[in-house]
């Protein structure tokens, strides 16, 4: 199995990270009327904070000097509207904030789950289903932490820190100079920092998807394990991929931890700066003890937005490489596409060609090789042959999961790439020999290919399958509910759920894959009887490890190698003597 594209995406410098945040930032697009009213809110609460220290300079030269009692008690008041006022509008800020973000994250949500659910079934056969869970739960989950909690903060810092500047500025030039003397090396201190976090974050987000991966595997085969005695290995093998995961995140870890004290650090030398420049001006009255203390409150605030700013920094490089991830998803080639100009697939009277057709999973290695066979409507074509034969490719190209290398597959004489693949499918049911089942009723999962089904159609199709006494039989009925792959009902209590659902699809073309394995003889002549039923005036075709199964067959046809080696009827195989009449008389011997 492979992982979904690369698990890191390739290092990429701070000017190649610009396209992946315009591309999340367009998810703003929706919502771009509401981006005013939050900005202006930001900018409310950054106004609040910046003319905070400047009135308390201002009062401290006008009217704590003059001894003013009566004025300072109102710039007292005034101070307090400020500040609650500010507080006011950062709250509803953040509520605004929020509001978008999660809208936003809701629909990224979507637009994963909604490619996931179109990629073609060749990426599901490379790729780990525990991987893209990550991408889907973990990375979003990332991004939220980083995005949907911070942003608001992260603006609201970033608005009040430009109007400190801007503040510093107009209150005293040489002072607001000396304060910003720290800013270059505070930018070179983030740029090291965040360079190296970033590379940490990469791979707390691949091994994160690998553990994911682990766990979603060892629960789906717990009994294998067990069975196998595989708990211990398994338990070590989760260890080692744990101990990855926890020692990338410490190392993301210690990189934040050494670069908050460094900021603080840069916080005390400014204050330093202030103090010391600012006594001295005071002292030859080139400033006033107000403007001084203005100056000292402005640095504390100065550098608590950046440390702020600094931390949503980091949170941002492990958000962008969990961005990048999604992307990646996002940008993998969708199902094979419908021509522009496919038609819906008329009412399938069930002949099926195969013309001259060769077909690879990968180039230049042909699994099918000039393959051509014909299937009159309700007619039942039996395919046998070893493992790896191509029986399964063949099924795979008439529900067109892919398209033929070369030739040609026709249904009633439509060449099947000239449809759309929904009226195709729509047409065509199957019943594996592995099925699904899902958490949900009885009814729901019998009635999954057709969710508009009736309860009168939904038990009729129950009938035919054999399975409505069974079913009846439940505490609940048709409304038990059924656990995850319905692990509470035998193999063959499945099968018969499955065959039912193919019975309400009521296809014309019908695929059943060994749908009599693994099962007890009495549930297989009840699995066999709703097969028969199900088969009646149907254009089926059966791929069969066991010979007896198929011995009524229209036509038996033999893979090997990815060619029809040979073909006719159960009798006419049995009189040539080959490959067949040796794979019977091995099997019935067996028997």
């Amino acid at each position: 199995m492979r992982s979904l594209g690369p698990l890191v995406a390739p290092e990429q410098k701070a000017s190649k990270q610009l396209p992946t945040l315009r591309r999340f930032l367009g998810y703003v697009q929706p919502y771009r009327k509401e981006v005013p009213i939050a900005l202006s809110l930001v900018a409310i609460g950054a106004a609040s904070q910046s003319l905070g220290p400047f009135l308390v300079g201002w009062s401290i030269d006008n009217l704590i000097a003059q001894d003013n009692l009566q004025g300072l008690l109102l710039m007292l008041v005034l101070l307090v509207g400020v500040y609650v006022g500010g507080i006011m509008a950062i709250r509803a800020q953040i509520i605004r904030v929020g509001w978008i973000v999660q809208r936003l994250l809701a629909q990224l949500r979507k637009d994963i789950f909604t490619k996931v659910q179109s990629l073609p079934i060749s990426f599901f056969d490379q790729s780990e289903a525990g991987d893209l869970m990550s991408r889907l739960l973990n990375d979003v989950s990332v991004v939220n932490q980083a995005f949907g909690q911070t942003i608001a903060q992260m603006l609201g810092n970033l608005f009040s820190l430009v109007g400190i500047v801007i503040a510093m500025f107009l209150i005293n030039l040489r002072l607001g100079i000396v304060s910003n003397l720290v800013v270059p090396l505070m930018l070179v201190t983030t740029g090291l920092f965040s360079r190296w976090a970033r590379k940490r974050f990469r791979v707390t987000r691949q091994t994160i998807g690998e553990l994911s991966t682990k766990i979603e595997e060892d629960i789906s085969s717990v009994r294998e394990a067990q069975a196998f005695n595989r708990v211990r290995l398994n338990i070590a093998e989760f260890k080692a991929l744990n101990a990855a995961n926890r020692d990338a995140n410490i190392d993301a870890v210690a990189i934040t931890a050494a670069f908050l004290p460094s900021i603080d650090f840069l916080n005390t030398l400014a204050t330093a700066g202030v103090l010391a420049y600012g006594g001295y001006l005071a002292v030859t009255g080139a400033a006033t003890v107000g403007t001084v203390t203005a100056f000292l409150l402005y640095v504390q605030q100065f550098f608590r937005p950046i440390q702020i700013l600094s931390q949503f920094y980091t949170q941002a490089q492990s958000a962008l490489a969990a961005v990048e991830r999604i992307f990646l998803l996002l940008d993998e080639p969708a199902q094979l596409n419908d021509a522009p100009d496919a038609i819906a697939m008329p009412p399938i009277r069930g002949e099926v060609t195969f013309e001259r057709v060769s077909f690879g999973y990968k180039p230049n290695q042909l699994v099918l090789k000039d393959v051509s066979l014909r299937a009159k409507p309700g007619q039942t074509i039996a395919l046998v042959g070893p493992t790896g034969a191509g029986k399964s490719t063949i099924i795979n190209l008439i529900l067109r999961y892919y398209d033929v290398t070369s030739g040609a597959i026709k249904i009633d004489g439509i060449d099947i790439r000239k449809v759309t693949q929904a009226s195709l499918r729509k047409q065509i049911g199957f019943v594996l020999q592995d099925n699904i089942l899902f958490s949900g009723t009885v009814a729901e999962n019998i009635a999954f290919g057709r969710p508009d089904a009736t309860q009168a159609e939904i038990e009729a199709a129950a009938q035919v399958a054999n399975v409505h006494e069974f079913i009846t039989s439940l505490p609940q009925g048709y409304a038990t509910l059924l656990g995850a792959k319905g692990a509470n009902l035998s193999k063959g209590q499945r099968q018969l759920l499955s065959i039912a659902r193919a019975v309400l699809v009521n296809p014309r073309i019908l695929i059943l894959d060994e749908a009599t394995s693994s099962i007890d003889t009495r549930t297989e002549a009840l699995v066999q009887e709703a097969i028969d039923r199900l088969l009646s005036e149907r254009t089926s075709f059966v791929i069969a490890h066991r010979l007896s199964t198929v011995t009524q067959a229209d036509q038996v046809l033999v893979i090997q190698q990815g060619q029809i080696i040979e073909g006719g009827t159960h009798s006419e195989l049995i009189a040539q003597g080959g490959v067949y009449a040796n794979l019977y008389a091995l099997q019935l011997g067996a028997a």
